[in-house]
């Protein structure tokens, strides 16, 4: 009998099984739409996503238990009798509630949110995302006047509409700006602040555990482990230990670095405490969070521009780096993140040049990411001294130019992950934990060790990112 992973994410849905010699393989992978009905909205259908995972899970052969994990912040509204969705799923990237931030910023609201839910105030979490739906959505109106309204992330609406357990993890619920980081249960204040009525949230519940039955080819098979992707990335590379970190290049890059059963608190550093797991009956185990908005999206946006034809060609860049050429590359396309936390920094180029070609200036991308990666880690850094090697996955991990420059920026070894399923990995292996199976998960990785040291030229790049943050055109 197989335990499986269903890996809900921002572009696809994919189940992956876990395998005798503790590797996953992917059984099914399907994408979905992604929505756009105004700009800085970002949306999915759930409908969509919840046929996607049915259609995932059908595909393991013979499942004994599945872990799902999630998209984080993304949430919506849905009718808690027949779990019908009233809402769309605001997607995490999602900034249409900005303008509600900036005046919650002015009354001086952040200080609440710093003091009981770790993080700062930003769009990017689920609380005022929930609050908009709550004062935008007539039949969220509707149904919350009849006792009827659910609000929460994406995790909590599956698992309501497919299993009936109306539950939340965590790990998730740390992403909301709605949890006590402390006490691990909805904090009243911070519903007060944000306007979301704290009886129309799920339970919060460990990581593993008893979630519930999904029906999967006629028989009912028992979810046993629910948590958000990065946090399961973290479990998939193999973090356990105080000091241990991860960074995933996806459409943005998100750094998590173990903290232990301890809440570090940085927010002079933009670095946030999260759960990063709870197995059922053990205390929580916690981590810092360091995000970066643009990560691939930059070199996916960078080639619509014609600024390369062809992923295999990124891989042939070599010589000199764009910033020792005077060429430097801000990402923020969404804003800054981590240590800066500012959606209205602007991206740009500092020093572009009549010398300077379409290479140079993929160069300069690529060295971006790696800059602002390396602003994360040390930060990090300064909170847990560690001189373990980072992991690294995600798809700008598979170009060597990239984790070559990473390793000198950050004056230290990486590692590249072969497997790149360690969102589905980690997942896999928390359901094999709760289902009494655990196993050693398969590990492949190749090290990068920096030629030399580019760690001071992270003061050249803050100066660019300084104008990033001036620039409000």
């Amino acid at each position: 009998m197989t335990i499986a992973a269903i890996d809900q994410g921002t572009t696809s849905t994919r189940a992956l099984a876990l395998q005798p010699d503790g590797g996953v393989a992917v059984v099914k992978a399907l994408e979905h739409r992604q929505i756009y009905p105004r700009p800085g909205w970002v949306e999915h259908d759930p409908l969509e996503l919840v046929r996607n995972i049915l259609a995932c899970a059908e595909a393991v052969p013979d499942p004994e238990a599945l872990g799902i994990d999630n998209q984080g912040e993304s949430c919506l509204a849905w009718d808690a009798e027949s779990c019908e969705p009233v809402s769309p799923v605001i997607v995490w990237q999602d900034s249409r509630t900005a303008a509600t931030i900036e005046a919650l910023k002015a009354d001086g609201a952040e200080a609440l949110t710093l003091e009981r839910a770790g993080l700062p105030l930003d769009a990017y979490f689920s609380a005022a995302k929930l609050a908009w739906i709550l004062a935008n959505v007539p039949e969220a109106k509707s149904l919350h006047g009849r006792g009827r309204l659910r609000l929460g992330t994406s995790d909590a609406y599956f698992l309501h509409r497919l299993t009936g357990r109306c539950v939340t993890d965590i790990t998730t619920a740390s992403r909301t700006s709605l949890m006590n980081i402390a006490g691990g249960g909805w904090d009243t204040e911070l519903c007060r602040l944000f306007g979301v009525p704290p009886e129309t949230l799920p339970e919060i519940v460990p990581t593993t555990g008893d979630f519930g039955a999904l029906e999967v080819g006629g028989r009912r098979v028992p979810v046993v482990a629910s948590i958000v992707d990065q946090q399961a990335a973290l479990y998939g590379h193999g973090c356990r230990e105080a000091g241990d970190a991860k960074i995933t290049f996806g459409t943005g890059a998100f750094a998590l670095m173990v903290t232990g059963p301890e809440i570090r608190r940085a927010p002079e550093q933009g670095l946030l405490p999260t759960v990063a797991w709870q197995l059922a009956g053990e205390a929580a185990i916690y981590a810092l969070d360091g995000g970066v908005y643009t990560a691939s999206a930059a070199v996916n946006w960078a080639r619509g521009l014609g600024l390369f034809d062809s992923f295999e060609a990124l891989n042939t860049l070599e010589g000199e780096a764009a910033i020792d050429q005077g060429l430097a590359f801000v990402p923020a396309l969404s804003g800054l993140a981590c240590p800066h936390w500012d959606r209205r920094a602007r991206g740009l180029w500092v020093g572009l040049s009549i010398d300077h070609g379409r290479d140079e200036m993929m160069k300069s991308i690529l060295e971006g990411v790696a800059f602002r990666a390396a602003e994360v880690i040390a930060a990090m850094q300064a909170q847990v001294p560690s001189t373990a090697p980072v992991s690294i996955d995600g798809g700008m991990s598979r170009n060597s130019y990239f984790t070559r420059f990473l390793a000198e920026v950050l004056n230290r070894e990486i590692r590249v992950a072969e497997n790149a399923e360690l969102t589905g990995s980690g997942t896999a292996h928390l359901a094999a934990a709760a289902s009494g199976r655990p196993a050693e998960a398969k590990a492949l990785w190749t090290a990068v060790r920096p030629e030399r040291s580019r760690s001071a030229q992270l003061a050249t790049f803050s100066d660019a990112v300084a104008v990033a943050r001036e620039w409000r055109g």
